[in-house]
């Protein structure tokens, strides 16, 4: 019998399986297809690669201003897809190491909950003292919203797509919307995102999402923001978006259709029924420590509730691993993880948008430094964004908003002195290099205060 079995390797379950070894117990680790989950090998790792390829696109194209003659004869979107599925290839071997060197014993196939202590995986029966389950999630749909995976397709989908569109329809302005949006404007498909609310990245703070727009206008992306009664259909050709826009409907017609307004926990066909583990709203019910009402089953990653975020999963999955092997390991506090989106300019954010402090009447100051004032930006050509921090009364850091070319970089120092509750002054204090964009995380809080000295 093993001390630990965990159901899903991705970043959640492969990391609570290496700490729950770490901490002296037996585990095994159960996966039906490749290790690493969604996130690495149709999510996170290969969408950062296509990425990479569409900010080299947009790089190129200003490269004269650098006294750099370039010409672009072809851009081969297959290519870049291909690069990002060898990527991720690779990355999952890696993970495949690290099972080895942990001692932690994979298991291939379905697991299914038997009892409490027994998953099913095919004819075999694993039994374990503890279970995690982290099977993450699966696109959430809604009528006349629903993938057919052939013309109205998901992200996983998108993501295989070797043979790009020469149109296509995105419904939904989250993060994935957007990022598969730059990606497909830079390799050339007309791209049209529809969005119910009133901007993209809806969740984001209002300036972060106005500046996305600003420069995805640049890009030539067409968006219809604030709609209404959105709805797609494949007709075999071709796809038909219909929406309500300023009270009229609309179609508008293009070779595929992307859906993407959200997804949901991955709890159908694993058993949770039999042992009556408690679920809300297409997520298991945790307590802190990520036990669900079966005292020795856990849940966590994005099966266990929002954020759904891969550096999330990974962070639970260690504070999963550590009560169960009896140490108290500190409480999470989701205002502290870090949400970001890697279109360019990208957008990293923590802790609280100036809607949410509006609405629950929390006093604050705000600090915003573009970055077309920032002396390395300006030479690097990367001026597009700005740091905006929301301060409290008592100097703490309520929420900060980073939007800019290495935002996802950036917003770490942020995630830190939110963690060890640190007060302005402590970052007055702090000598941070110059020139450099991570500089205007200081100006930033100065400037809440009224003292910034480069602005």
């Amino acid at each position: 019998m093993f001390d630990v079995a965990v159901l899903g390797s991705g970043p959640g379950g492969y990391i609570a399986a290496i700490r729950a070894s770490q901490l002296g117990l037996k585990v095994a680790i159960i996966e039906e297809d490749k290790l690493g989950g969604v996130c690495l090998n149709k999510g996170c790792i290969p969408t950062k690669a296509v990425l990479k390829s569409a900010h080299s696109v947009h790089e190129l194209s200003h490269m004269k201003d650098l006294g750099i003659e370039v010409d672009i004869k072809k851009l081969d979107g297959s290519q870049a897809v291909k690069r990002a599925t060898g990527i991720s290839d690779k990355i999952s071997k890696g993970v495949g190491f690290l099972m080895k060197k942990n001692k932690i014993e994979v298991i291939n196939g379905r697991g299914e909950l038997v009892d409490k202590n027994t998953i099913k995986v095919g004819s075999k029966k694993v039994e374990a003292k503890n279970i995690i389950i982290a099977t993450g999630a699966k696109y959430r749909t809604f009528p006349g919203l629903e993938h057919d995976g052939k013309r109205l397709i998901g992200a996983w989908e998108a993501i295989k797509m070797e043979k790009l569109p020469k149109s296509i329809g995105i419904i939904g302005a989250g993060a994935i919307g957007v990022e598969f949006a730059y990606f497909w404007n830079a390799f050339g498909v007309d791209v049209h995102i529809f969005e119910l609310q009133k901007h993209l990245l809806p969740i984001e703070d209002e300036d972060s999402s106005k500046e996305v727009e600003k420069a995805y206008k640049k890009y030539g992306i067409k968006m219809s923001l604030g709609v209404e009664k959105v709805s797609a259909k494949n007709n075999g050709k071709d796809v038909t978006i219909t929406a309500v826009v300023k009270g009229k409907e609309e179609k508008h017609k293009f070779e595929m259709g992307l859906i993407a307004v959200g997804m949901t926990g991955q709890i159908e066909g694993i058993g949770l029924e039999k042992l009556g583990i408690k679920t809300d709203r297409g997520f298991i019910s945790v307590n802190g420590t990520y036990q669900t009402n079966v005292s020795n089953i856990y849940a966590i990653g994005d099966v266990s509730g929002p954020p759904l975020l891969a550096h999330a999963a990974s962070h639970e999955g260690v504070i999963a691993a550590e009560a169960i092997a009896g140490q108290k390991p500190h409480p999470l506090d989701k205002k502290n993880i870090a949400g970001c989106t890697y279109c360019q300019p990208q957008v990293a954010s923590i802790g609280y948008t100036e809607r949410e402090l509006k609405e629950q009447k929390i006093e604050y100051s705000v600090g915003k430094m573009p970055f077309t004032a920032n002396g390395k930006a300006v030479a690097s050509q990367e001026t597009d964004g700005f740091v905006k921090v929301l301060m409290g009364k008592y100097g703490e850091l309520l929420g900060a908003h980073i939007v800019g070319t290495h935002a996802t970089e950036l917003i770490h120092e942020y995630a830190l002195f939110r963690t060890m509750e640190g007060i302005d002054e402590e970052i007055f204090a702090t000598v941070h290099p110059h020139p450099t964009l991570g500089e205007w995380l200081a100006e930033a809080v100065m400037a809440a205060k009224g003292r910034a000295l480069n602005f």
